[in-house]
């Protein structure tokens, strides 16, 4: 499942006017869609704002996700994985010892960027490649669910839950009910990931990962160290979905085994770029967008459903299930995803 991605590769080696004209597209797009989103807590009411915040920590996975899976051809079925550790270590480093979040993310970070290159090195070692690869990583991401739901030390299957302070803390990153910092802090997360893919598909690592995604053995062969490039794909993408990880317990004062670990975490981080677009900068970000409204639409069927519906009050997984039927959909109407196609058509 994963696409080629021209543009980014072709448009950086061509012609300098040409390498100009791309980064200042991207840039100028990322600003305008900066300012707008950071306008939404004057536009929006407080539910909605809670599904933009969903949407955003949506947009980052999927950001993160595609690093590894679609810039560099090594599909994950397990970044729930890191997305949990992230979780965990945000929740237990700030309910047991009282460290602010913001030195959390760094530290989920660089241990989710181990955990993850050392699970990838390992594969790749023993040349699991494609659904072989996938299995492995939703291997680990199982075997981390069930480490942490019969460990004390986490709370077993009880999880952490945060204590609220009675005033703002821009250091432990809490505010009022409804503050526009809790959609402004990952905002600005989700422009810096995207500014730093933006550099990274520019870059010689990020040429190199995508010219080792379409033909390993040709890569090798002109003497590009296939795994040293892979494994920092790696890297970035497991670091920045433990980030995701550390805000989500963060934003929503709780965290257990199943929301953070569970296979449907893996999905979220799958769907939107999937339907954006793999191996695209701006897919998983369009993917987010769409997604995770629809979540919320599906969530409040769920809760009221319409008279003619009522036999889905309470479902358990539905949302995960019309995930999976969009998911099916796209891949066999838009290969390419939603961006990937309009842009395929659009030079046409």
């Amino acid at each position: 499942m994963t696409t080629t991605a021209p543009t980014a590769a072709s448009a950086t080696t061509a012609d300098p006017r040409l390498k100009d004209t791309w980064l200042t597209r991207q840039l100028l797009t990322l600003v305008i869609g900066f300012v707008v989103v950071a306008m939404l807590p004057f536009l929006l009411g407080e539910q909605a704002q809670t599904v933009a915040v969903r949407t955003l920590i949506f947009a980052i996975m999927a950001v993160g996700w595609n690093i590894m899976s679609g810039f560099g051809g090594m599909f994950s079925f397990g970044h729930a994985a890191f997305f949990g550790i992230g979780a965990y270590t945000g929740a237990y480093l700030l309910v047991d010892h009282g460290i602010s979040p913001w030195l959390s993310m760094i530290v989920a970070a660089v241990v989710s960027a181990a955990v993850g290159t050392t699970i990838a090195y390992l594969c790749l070692r023993y040349r699991l490649a494609g659904s072989y690869f996938a299995l492995a990583t939703f291997a680990f991401a199982q075997m981390f669910l069930l480490l942490v739901q019969n460990l004390e030390v986490f709370n077993k299957t009880e999880g952490f839950n945060v204590p609220i302070l009675p005033r703002d803390s821009w250091w432990m990153l809490q505010f009022e009910k409804g503050s526009a910092n809790y959609l402004w802090i990952p905002l600005v997360i989700l422009a810096l990931a995207v500014l730093g893919t933006i550099f990274y598909v520019r870059s010689r690592a990020g040429q190199y990962v995508q010219a080792i995604r379409d033909d390993a053995t040709a890569a090798a062969s002109l003497g590009i160290d296939t795994m040293k490039y892979r494994l920092i794909a790696v890297a970035a993408s497991c670091a920045l979905t433990a980030v995701a990880g550390v805000y989500y317990v963060q934003y929503y004062f709780f965290v257990g085994p199943e929301q953070a670990f569970g296979s449907a975490v893996s999905v979220e981080a799958i769907v939107p770029a999937v339907i954006g677009g793999i191996g695209t900068i701006w897919g998983p970000v369009l993917g987010a967008a769409v997604i995770g409204p629809l979540s919320e639409v599906i969530n409040e069927i769920l809760r009221r459903p319409p008279a003619f519906l009522e036999f889905l009050q309470g479902s358990i997984g539905l949302d995960v299930a019309v995930y999976s039927v969009i998911l099916i959909l796209i891949v066999i109407f838009l290969p390419k995803g939603i961006f990937g196609t309009v842009r395929e058509r659009w030079r046409k």
